[in-house]
């Protein structure tokens, strides 16, 4: 499976979903379970690498900006949900953080940001298809600090500057 295929799975089953996130990962499934095994590690691999990338620091503070707060856990779900969007709210969100106030219609920290199930789709689907756990998939470990400059979460000021069309457009 190419890069691609894998976007065209995404966004095939978001907009399958209507943007529902735990929808669109039984969808995932649905898909993946139609292929062979090695195309489904080729999807988690994919998607694996793009939430690595996505562990910054400016990411973290975009999703907390928009969630009015975000844990360690609750910034790995929305790194899953910000795949789930599709290459570009994630190419651009990756690219720069602030953009993301251009580049979603609209936002709801009640049922947006979290798409946990998502990051367990292609693990899901696996195991349907041989009966075994995921195995490793060669990829680089995760660095156990997020890339960039740390921020400072409890500081509006220092985020209002640094994600001006975030701040502005969902915390008013």
């Amino acid at each position: 499976m190419d890069e691609t295929e894998f976007w065209e799975i995404i966004d095939s089953t978001r907009e399958a979903a209507e943007g529902d996130p735990e929808e669109q990962a039984d969808l995932v499934v649905d898909r993946l379970v139609q292929l062979d095994p090695d195309a489904v590690l080729d999807f988690a691999r994919h998607f694996e690498a793009r939430f690595n990338r996505a562990y910054h620091w400016d990411v973290w503070g975009a999703a907390w900006v928009l969630l009015g707060g975000a844990s360690d856990d609750a910034f790995d779900n929305f790194r899953c949900w910000l795949i789930g969007q599709g290459r570009e709210v994630y190419e651009g969100a990756v690219h720069d953080p602030d953009a993301l106030a251009d580049l979603l219609d609209d936002f709801d920290e009640e049922v947006d940001g979290d798409a946990e199930e998502l990051g367990y789709a292609a693990d899901e689907a696996y195991e349907q298809l041989t009966g075994l756990e995921t195995p490793d998939l060669g990829l680089p470990r995760p660095p156990r600090e997020p890339e960039g400059a740390a921020l400072d979460f409890e500081d509006d000021r220092a985020l209002a500057e640094r994600f001006p069309k975030l701040w502005d457009a969902f915390r008013p």
